[in-house]
């Protein structure tokens, strides 16, 4: 199986769940053994690629800027991209550019998804029972593309894909091990970096790195 071919049920899924005038966001960045998977809780139609009217691919972040600030900080985006992400406005991304940037997402070997793939107008937090909905379509995700380790984002996303109540402030720099279709994967739960919790970034950045030296260098 291709990672792509999960596409149409993320597809199926935005018309259940998500905003019916945008599309769902798939995901983006290295697909064969990435050092580093980040799984974030799920799009807004601040993503410019969930508009009807782009043309090219549907990864998360697209259009947007505090993210990459993050990516940034750990050293995962080269400057010269950084740059003209910080300088140009979301609606002037385009989908050439779009593809640079995940070219460079590639390049430093992650992948960036969401739990859930429908895209919201805004930024309301989904029920636990939707984005359990998504959860063996994230399982497949990781056992398709085989990362060293997965980062989840903050106590929802954390929570539901390792079955148990997560709250990241008591488990900082702790790996959890799951097994996904008779694979042991190495998981940790980080502080959600952006939004509302945008205060907490450089928590998130300490564990990362932390979690970058022990697990990958």
């Amino acid at each position: 199986m291709k990672i792509s071919d999960l596409n149409p049920i993320y597809d199926q899924l935005q018309l259940k769940y998500g905003a019916p005038e945008l599309n769902s966001i798939y995901n983006g960045g290295c697909e064969n053994h990435p050092d580093l998977c980040f799984v974030f809780m799920n799009p807004t139609g601040r993503n410019i690629a969930s508009l009807k009217s782009w043309p090219g691919r549907k990864s998360p972040w697209i259009g947007t800027k505090n993210i990459w600030s993050l990516f940034h900080d750990l050293n995962l985006v080269d400057e010269n991209i950084f740059q003209t992400i910080r300088r140009i406005k979301g609606s002037d991304w385009t989908p050439e550019f779009a593809n640079r940037v995940y070219d460079d997402v590639k390049k430093h070997k992650y992948f960036i998804t969401n739990l859930g793939k429908c895209t919201q107008l805004d930024a309301r937090e989904l029920p636990d029972s939707v984005l359990a909905e998504y959860l063996h379509l994230l399982e497949q995700e990781i056992d398709i593309i085989k990362p060293k380790v997965t980062i989840l984002f903050g106590n929802q996303v954390s929570s539901i894909v390792l079955g148990q109540k997560i709250s990241v402030s008591t488990v900082r720099k702790q790996p959890f091990i799951k097994n996904i279709n008779g694979t042991n994967y190495t998981f940790y739960s980080v502080y959600y970096p952006v939004g509302n919790g945008h205060f907490n970034i450089d928590k998130s950045v300490e564990d990362i790195k932390w979690i970058i030296k022990e697990e990958i260098n």
